[in-house]
């Protein structure tokens, strides 16, 4: 009579096979799941940096910029500067298009600092990767607050490193341009409080980006470009 096989020993080979392909296809899912955010960080920096093709991003944000045409300037505190004013320059806030976030509504340019970016309120992802933004819950320039402005150490803002004390920061913006003269330059851990107060009740601007500058990537460090305001209107909140 033929000999019968009860498969025992053919189960237990395949179970030899799959058992160890499957902890490794689990290994390797967790690894990837752990790795992934951070690799993505740096590829999507290395795209940025590196590649030969022009990124746009401009679908992705409304641009409500309108230049205003050059006046004579004003001082913020209601000087003029070639003194033939006496009054404060004021626009009204119902007068223009209050910013959302992620909405380009100026420019900001150091010219000796080869610093030409767009302006937006919010500084998100998308923002960082078209120009400037102004921290959400800092304020806009000329209502009478702290503005924090950040940037990118690698694209937008690399030119602070040129920073020096008097140079002049110029923001255009849907309703007024302004000047800002830079009083400091400071370099502060990244988690330092003391940097900005943003409950402030005078109008101050500080710029803001990794540093080193021209390292990949966040870093422990952040470079902080103080300025105070020179010319430009003062927003009336009342009207």
């Amino acid at each position: 009579m033929p000999k019968h096989s009860s498969g025992h020993h053919s189960i237990n080979g395949k179970n030899f096979i799959i058992l160890p392909i499957c902890f490794c296809a689990v290994i390797y899912l967790i690894v990837c799941l752990a790795v992934l955010p951070a690799a993505s960080t740096y590829l999507s920096l290395a795209d940025m940096f590196f590649s030969d093709t022009e990124k746009n991003f401009s679908s992705q944000y409304e641009n409500i910029f309108v230049p205003v045409e050059e006046s004579t300037e004003t001082n913020i505190t209601g000087n003029s500067s070639n003194e033939t004013k006496s009054a404060k320059e004021t626009v009204s806030i119902s007068s223009f298009t209050f910013p959302s976030f992620g909405n380009q509504f100026g420019e900001l340019i150091i010219e000796d600092c080869q610093v030409n970016a767009k302006l937006f309120f919010g500084d998100d992802t998308t923002v960082l990767s078209n120009g400037v933004g102004i921290y959400n819950g800092s304020s806009i320039p000329g209502y009478g607050k702290t503005i924090l402005i950040a940037g990118h150490n690698n694209t937008y803002f690399n030119g602070l490193k040129y920073a020096k004390k008097g140079q002049i920061i110029k923001i255009r913006t849907n309703y007024g341009n302004y000047q800002y003269e830079i009083t400091d330059i400071q370099v502060k851990d990244c988690n330092d409080s003391s940097a900005y107060d943003l409950a402030a009740e005078n109008e101050n601007l500080i710029l803001y980006t990794c540093y080193p500058f021209d390292e990949l990537g966040l870093t422990p460090l952040r470079c902080f470009v103080y300025a105070k305001p020179v010319s430009g209107p003062v927003i009336d909140k009342n009207s």
